[in-house]
């Protein structure tokens, strides 16, 4: 699944990829909103771990990964 997350006060938001389900997805954001580290924390399919202060979340965007199409044909 694709995860963007947007950050106040940044210009950019922070993209990953992760293997995790959207329900799954869901309530580890719904669990860090609502307990006492104030930490989201999520890890992509490289091991690469984020973390960001609940505090400081504008959004969190979950959705399918897009697929690059390659090629010259339409299909």
């Amino acid at each position: 699944m694709e995860v963007k997350i947007g950050v106040q006060h940044a210009p950019r938001e922070i993209v990953l990829e992760s293997g995790q389900s959207a329900e799954e997805l869901e309530r580890v954001v719904a669990e860090a909103l609502t307990g006492k580290t104030g930490l989201l924390s999520l890890q992509d399919e490289k091991g690469r771990k984020v973390l960001v202060p609940t505090d400081r979340l504008a959004y969190v965007d979950i959705g399918e990964p897009t697929v690059r199409k390659v090629g010259f044909g339409a299909l």
